[in-house]
């Protein structure tokens, strides 16, 4: 295949601008990060005080809001146990800064005060979360996460999205065990990747474009942290419930984008759980296979990227 010079540049400078997006991500905020890791945990502070020390070398809000950000996430946990109760009865910000551990509403709301100390406006938001297959199609009984929108002028491109929960570590399937792990994807997160993974209690809190309706929401796939990583959107299958036959292949492709060295599927759950690696095609813009499940039986699937779960699917097959 011949490729105009046009075209190779243009894939060049693709390949070159969004390969580096994460660590540019990380290098604008690389003084106010180092500053707030260097502060430590900060013991019988309450949180005015905390939002001062964390935010005073910085003058510029973004700055500010990016260091409260990160000492919540670099020192409050997840409460798994809380979280499956939805408890909600100690969640003020002198209860999370007591026990050092909280549920999605904790963490919403402790930035949220954070904030306001140091007058940048933020706001709460309700809604469904979706980061589990068992979801796809189920409505829960009642709103399962909190995050926050922060605003910093008067046009609609001044909103930002803010997940201190996400943005602190992540838990297993069952939500019975919180691995701490820090990921910077979750402040002024990306808007659609955002959209496909909450849904509001209100859809005037959707910035930018969401899903038309909650049904809609609750049938995409579910889409996993490192979707921020390879900025995966436009996927194929769009429906997260996959009906397929032993005798046909599935044909995937989602866009993304950053180096990609391998492609793979994670088929099953727990002790049954098996990785296969696939046959891709990558043009710079878009990953496209397809895969033939062999075997009839319904269960989960993840797509990987370098080994790290971006799409997850749940895959009914039969004859």
């Amino acid at each position: 295949m011949i490729y105009s010079i046009k075209k190779i540049l243009l894939l060049l400078f693709l390949f070159i601008s969004t390969a580096s997006f994460a660590q540019t991500r990380s290098a604008d905020f690389k003084v106010v990060d180092d500053y707030v890791k260097s502060l430590g945990a900060l013991d019988t502070l309450n949180a005015g005080s905390i939002s001062f020390i964390v935010t005073k070398k910085f003058p510029d809000n973004k700055d500010k809001a990016r260091a409260i950000f990160d000492w919540i996430a670099f020192n409050i946990s997840f409460d798994c146990k809380m979280a499956r109760n939805n408890g909600n009865e100690k969640n003020t910000s002198d209860d999370v800064l007591k026990t050092r551990k909280t549920n999605a509403s904790g963490y919403a709301a402790l930035f949220q005060d954070m904030c306001s100390v140091v007058k940048i406006r933020c706001l709460t938001v309700e809604g469904y979360l979706k980061n589990n297959v068992v979801q796809i199609k189920e409505k829960p009984d009642e709103f399962n996460h909190t995050w926050d929108v922060v605003q910093l002028g008067q046009s609609q491109e001044s909103w930002y999205y803010v997940d201190p929960t996400l943005g602190s570590g992540y838990t297993d399937d069952k939500v019975t065990v919180f691995t701490k792990a820090y990921n910077d994807a979750y402040f002024f997160a990306d808007r659609t990747i955002f959209n496909t993974q909450h849904y509001p209690d209100n859809k005037a809190w959707f910035l930018g474009t969401g899903p038309k309706s909650e049904k809609d929401f609750l049938s995409l796939p579910v889409v996993k942290n490192a979707a921020y990583e390879y900025r995966v959107s436009g996927y194929t299958p769009a429906d997260g419930s996959i009906k397929a036959n032993t005798k046909k292949a599935v044909q995937f492709s989602f866009r993304a984008s950053g180096k990609i060295d391998i492609v793979a599927l994670s088929i099953g759950e727990e002790k049954k759980k098996k990785v296969k690696t696939v046959d891709y095609s990558f043009d710079g813009s878009a990953v496209r296979f397809s895969y033939k499940f062999e075997e009839e039986d319904s269960f989960p699937i993840t797509i990987l990227v370098n080994n790290k779960p971006v799409l997850g699917y749940m895959v009914e097959v039969s004859e």
